[in-house]
């Protein structure tokens, strides 16, 4: 891609494509959004792009820089939609919670994406907003600034981290991905209590507990160490 980018305004197209697609910003990521569910990351590609949207691929270039300002757009968009609806309550670590589990949530629904973009920084509108969020929770909890911004470090980092693991999990393969999960069955579970004790005394629990997310009782174990750093 070129440095061709232009104001909406002028690069608006008064047609629609061959597919009935106006062109927009909005409606290239959201195409991209689809094919990276379906295709995974070879579809981020002008050509592929500009196929699904029935344009030629040189149109991109009016929207988007690159195919890596593309991948900020659409990880701005996956933080966007974690925020929608979302409303504070007055209780700091409630609503901590709920972003948490709402940005985890929107990684997890486009778990390919997710693997592109959850190691991404957007400096992008609803990025900005997240953070001013974020922090404004922290401090008017009574967290002292350095504290708030190491806090609020931590509490992304993790949050992002269980993205990527999951999404990385999500996008496997459907029969590697069963096959990961009977491990615990298969494997685990036949293990000798005179060799292996712990295993075996808690096998069953293991193969239900692994197969599923840590990111809520991870999330949960980091908001009570924030709360007990909270100044009294």
């Amino acid at each position: 891609m070129g440095d061709r980018v232009v104001d909406e305004p002028a690069r608006r197209r008064r047609r629609p494509t061959k597919q009935g697609t106006v062109l927009s910003a909005q409606g290239i990521v959201d195409t991209a959004l689809r094919l990276l569910g379906q295709h995974g990351s070879e579809a981020l590609t002008v050509r592929r792009l500009g196929a699904a949207l029935g344009a030629d691929p040189s149109a991109i270039y009016r929207y988007f820089r690159s195919t890596d300002d593309l991948l900020l757009a659409i990880t701005d968009e996956l933080i966007g939609r974690a925020q929608q609806g979302w409303q504070p309550t007055g209780d700091w670590q409630a609503d901590l919670r709920a972003i948490g589990l709402r940005i985890h949530g929107a990684y997890q629904a486009h778990p390919q994406a997710a693997l592109l973009a959850a190691y991404r920084t957007t400096g992008r509108a609803y990025e900005i907003q997240a953070v001013e969020s974020i922090l404004g929770l922290l401090r008017d909890a009574g967290f002292p600034d350095r504290e708030a911004v190491q806090l609020y470090h931590a509490f992304v980092d993790q949050g992002l981290a269980f993205a990527a693991l999951d999404a990385a999990v999500d996008a496997l393969p459907a029969p590697a991905r069963a096959a990961d999960h009977g491990v615990w069955q298969t494997s685990y579970a036949h293990l000798s209590a005179a060799t292996h004790p712990h295993i075996a005394a808690t096998a069953p629990l293991l193969a239900a507990e692994m197969n599923r997310s840590a990111y809520p009782l991870a999330l949960d174990l980091l908001l009570t160490s924030f709360a007990a750093r909270l100044p009294r």
